[in-house]
């Protein structure tokens, strides 16, 4: 058969995960109408008492349960029905018939962006002389050496970082003297090409036209900063447009992240701004996508842009709980009564889903503690910030920016990452959050255990303290920051004062009013 009319790909579901994951959906369903069944049966109650402090504490509470049930929900389409793809590249035609594709990356900063990562065409968004003459250095040495090396014997990693880096430098081609050879002389040159680019940033001036970017059509044609998901909501996927997800086991493209807590938390903001922007606008994937898309792809583009808004819950699971718990206030189910299994199956099901995905993708446990770590983090700071910055623009009270985060690796840095420690050298402003919430939850936990010990109430406080424990773990770096850690990454003492005070203040205040309305 001719080739030309082979498939190039073929999708398989995934029916045992596909299995799974629809049961686990009807069961964590199931669980969370009976917790908002218990929620609104519990208001009725606390009403009839006139138990103020009680009734405001378990609103916010559940107003925080019904956000995180509602982003969780729209998250089960991308698990309705998983894919995997078979790829057939040998069924490609001659490079003469393939049709044309450009692919652009745009920069704005090449002091934060590398140049010496980028291996397709490029909009310099910042009109740099910098990136200018590395770019030159890049096509000399491409043209000259790695292009017809690659050519020659047939080097499926194109990246040549990647190549010399990784196993499939010495593997995937023949291991003759005369490819030795050249291959020894392309990994010169290409250390001497990342010589001169690293000189020709070291000794230039760089003047980044900011006014420039903010006009160009760095994604800023729609004002907003998350360009790539609005481009594939609006301009793609609603215009009948067809993707698919390709994860191949040999990388495509070798990619440059954030390497700190700093520019994690700082890009995260922008992604939150801009999500929760387009949440905001009349392009809500919830309202403009259902006539122009599936149900699940519309759930999909929703769950990304109301997922910001989980700064709402976890602050309220961060303080709430541990606020009532000082005070002796229960709000949730005691240990003998029967909802109390419930919350503790839907607090089970998520962890152990989560467990079971990070698991089954080739990550570990320590994996999945990062995971639940930084998405604390994430949520307590770039969310909140990310959606007050929406908010703002919406209202006119701010004008759209953006700034390019640092992906230039940093050796110590490097060094604190492989230790499996976080670098927070940070703001204040994106530091105190999560020093302030894992004082509180310290204090909260020692003198919750205490008053339930003493009052011997501790069934009527379990969830309470177990909460205030599990945010305590989740916090362990936080805690190794304050007063473990000596090094230049550790948090500063001034914002271990400044949170204590903060922290101080917070519960002082909230026990006195709890108390005055107890009374």
């Amino acid at each position: 058969m001719d080739d030309t009319t082979l498939p190039l790909h073929l999708s398989h579901v995934q029916k045992s995960s596909s299995i799974i994951n629809r049961a686990h959906t009807l069961l964590h369903s199931t669980a969370l109408i009976a917790l908002i069944y218990y929620r609104i049966a519990s208001f009725f109650q606390t009403a009839k008492t006139r138990d103020l402090p009680t009734s405001i504490s378990c609103f916010l509470i559940f107003t925080g349960e019904l956000i995180l049930s509602f982003i969780w929900f729209l998250g089960q389409a991308y698990r309705f029905r998983p894919v995997t793809r078979t790829v057939f590249p040998e069924r490609l035609p001659e490079n003469a018939k393939l049709p044309a594709v450009d692919v652009f990356i745009c920069t704005a900063d090449p002091s934060k962006e590398p140049t010496l990562e980028l291996h397709v065409y490029l909009s310099d968004d910042g009109g740099c002389s910098v990136t200018l003459e590395a770019l030159k250095e890049a096509w000399r040495f491409a043209m000259g050496y790695w292009v017809p090396y690659c050519r020659a014997y047939g080097i499926k990693t194109r990246c040549p970082e990647a190549y010399f880096l990784g196993e499939e430098g010495n593997t995937e081609s023949c291991s003759g003297s005369e490819f030795m050879a050249d291959r020894e002389k392309v990994k010169e040159k290409y250390e001497n090409f990342k010589s001169r680019v690293t000189r020709i940033r070291q000794n230039s001036i760089i003047i980044v036209n900011r006014d420039h970017a903010v006009v160009v059509e760095v994604g800023f044609l729609y004002l907003s900063v998350v360009e790539d998901y609005f481009t594939s909501l609006v301009n793609m996927h609603c215009k009948i447009w067809k993707s698919v997800y390709c994860d191949p086991a040999r990388p495509a493209f070798l990619g440059a992240g954030t390497t700190n807590l700093n520019d994690v938390l700082i890009q995260s903001t922008r992604w939150s701004s801009g999500l929760v922007e387009v949440a905001l606008s009349r392009f809500c994937p919830l309202i403009y996508g259902p006539k122009k898309m599936s149900a699940l792809q519309t759930m999909c583009y929703g769950e990304l842009a109301f997922f910001p808004f989980y700064f709402l819950p976890l602050w309220c699971f961060a303080t709430i709980p541990q606020l009532c718990l000082l005070n002796g206030i229960a709000i949730y189910p005691e240990a003998s009564n029967w909802f109390f299994i419930v919350f503790s199956f839907v607090f089970l099901s998520s962890l152990s889903k989560h467990i079971q995905e990070v698991l089954s993708t080739g990550g570990s446990m320590r994996s999945w503690i990062n995971e639940q770590r930084m998405w604390m983090i994430k949520s307590v700071t770039s969310y909140l910030y990310g959606s007050l910055d929406a908010i703002m623009k919406r209202l006119g009270m701010k004008e759209a920016s953006f700034m390019t985060t640092n992906k230039v690796i940093d050796v110590e840095q490097t060094r604190l990452y492989q230790t499996g420690k976080i670098d927070f050298q940070t703001s204040i402003m994106l530091l105190a959050p999560l020093v302030i919430l894992t004082i509180i939850n310290i204090v909260s936990f020692v003198g919750g255990v205490t008053r339930a010990m003493v009052t011997a109430k501790f069934s009527d406080m379990f969830i309470q303290v177990f909460l205030s424990l599990f945010i305590v773990m989740m916090g362990y770096p936080v805690i190794e920051g304050m007063i473990l850690r000596k090094d230049k990454g550790r948090i500063p003492p001034s914002v271990t004062i400044l949170s204590v005070l903060i922290s101080t203040i917070f519960l002082s205040l909230g026990s006195l009013v709890l108390s005055v309305f107890l009374k």
